[in-house]
């Protein structure tokens, strides 16, 4: 094989930043950079020209570029700056929950122009759980708290009857949104009796009244689903609801799944057309995720890219949110990753999203760094690629890159066979072993290769992910 010039990611204790080094020499640059902070479960919402993130244990971060970002906090304390004096402000909470921290929350700004933090608290060995609002006149606080929605856990639901953690929602994850005709909603959701919908009344933040726990999406008899947050795309006009399968830590098999409606609570299908209600494990089962891997369309899971000097991969990354920014109709994916050999450390990761001819999301290969889908030319694409198919598991075991090359006459050998097209200036066809993959080829800045690179990302019929990440050839 030709050599190929990559880089080993450096790993620093708060950041983790791209650098390149070149053959035979010690210069080190940084371009583009990347300074990432460490949220997990980022939920994100842009103000005036800055995007922040919220997450667990009331840690934020915040941005102007979606790629370089500055920790605003990061852990529960008193003399946080999000919610001051929290144990005191949100003492019915910890209370009710048995805890002294917080989980996943979401922040959103309703009409009256304040914003909402939808918090949650959880004892995390039960669903004894409390998800309650925040309210605040400025995005990075201080947030006054406004009350407990719902709770679970208890002896009874907001519906009188007796709590059964098996059909009845633990009360965490939310996220608060809009629909395309205005009307406000809350999905949540984790594990226990599966993700439920709520309608909100948009002008007091609460829930609309004699809705109980809402509707129920899929889920249920503690399969392992969390995560759940909706964004709607008005040029395919779907709903898009991304979940995440499996356990959250670097064993846990963390991944990023999706699935769609046209309407906003659903009902929720895969690209099989599999109804998403029916995701759930057998009476009497915990955990089982065998019985829920076949279900949804799964866009990352563990994975790892190596040669002789590079080592890029991801570890259970998962509990994302999404964003659309209308000036430049670009959608993005904004999740939390561990990575190889790091154990539990994990940072914030932003991915662009493309939709496929089909109206599916596909995400990037690489972190989001300015790229732009755009014209392909033939020449481009032809090359050697380290490919990497992520399957529809639930796995601790990485998804290992093999070396591949899309040739000029549209055939694909290597470790894989297959034959590829390009048309329509940058949609991707790959055919490999018997399955055909939709999707994109997109130019895409890699730092090992200290140059811009063609990347594919696409999708089977079956909600399979494939990448391929082109090699660069050095003389």
């Amino acid at each position: 094989m030709t050599k190929y010039v990559h880089l080993a990611v450096v790993v620093l204790l708060f950041c983790l930043v791209s650098v390149a080094s070149a053959q035979g020499g010690g210069n080190i640059e940084m371009v583009p950079p990347l300074m990432s902070a460490s949220v997990h479960d980022p939920s994100i919402i842009k103000v005036d020209d800055t995007y922040y993130v919220f997450g667990s244990h009331l840690a934020a971060a915040k941005s102007t570029d979606l790629r370089n970002w500055t920790q605003i906090e990061s852990r529960v304390h008193d003399g946080n700056r999000l919610i001051p004096n929290v144990y005191t402000e949100l003492a019915e909470t910890f209370e009710w929950t048995e805890t002294d921290t917080l989980w996943a929350p979401d922040v959103v700004q309703l009409p009256d122009g304040r914003f909402y933090m939808y918090y949650c608290a959880c004892r995390g060995d039960s669903p004894l759980s409390a998800l309650g609002v925040a309210v605040s006149d400025h995005i990075e606080g201080p947030y006054k708290n406004l009350g407990i929605i719902l709770r679970s856990g208890g002896l009874r639901g907001p519906d009188g009857r007796l709590y059964d953690a098996t059909r009845h929602p633990n009360v965490v994850d939310p996220h608060v949104f809009f629909d395309a005709d205005g009307k406000l909603w809350m999905v949540y959701g984790s594990y226990s009796g599966g993700i439920f919908i709520l309608e909100m009344d948009p002008e007091t933040g609460f829930p609309l009244p004699d809705q109980g726990y809402g509707k129920k999406l899929l889920g249920g008899n503690h399969s392992r689903i969390e995560g759940p947050y909706i964004l709607y795309n008005p040029t395919t006009e779907y709903y898009y609801l991304f979940l995440s399968f499996g356990g959250l830590d670097s064993r846990g098999g963390y991944n990023i799944r999706v699935a769609r409606s046209r309407n906003p609570d659903g009902p929720y299908y895969d690209s099989e057309g599999k109804d998403m209600i029916d995701a759930h494990g057998p009476r009497g089962s915990f955990f089982d995720d065998a019985s829920i891997e076949p279900y949804g369309v799964k866009l990352v899971g563990n994975f790892v890219f190596t040669s002789d000097y590079e080592f890029y991969g991801y570890t259970s990354p998962g509990h994302n949110s999404a964003y659309h920014d209308p000036e430049t109709d670009r959608y993005f994916i904004i999740m939390h990753t561990r990575f190889p050999r790091l154990g539990e450390y994990h940072e914030v990761r932003i991915h662009q999203l493309f939709f496929n001819e089909d109206g599916w999301p596909v995400m990037s290969v690489l972190p989001y760094a300015y790229e732009t889908a755009g014209k392909v030319l033939l020449e481009e694409v032809v090359g050697e690629y380290l490919y990497v198919n992520h399957g529809k598991d639930i796995s601790s075991s990485r998804k290992r890159a093999v070396e591949i090359r899309l040739n000029a006459d549209g055939t694909i050998t290597g470790e894989v066979s297959g034959t590829w097209k390009l048309y329509d200036e940058y949609y991707a066809h790959l055919d490999i072993n018997g399955t055909l993959y939709k999707g994109v080829f997109v130019q895409q800045w890699d730092p090992a290769a200290v140059a811009h690179v063609m990347t594919f990302s696409a999708l089977s019929g079956e909600g399979v992910a494939v990448w391929g990440k082109r090699l660069v050839e050095v003389e």
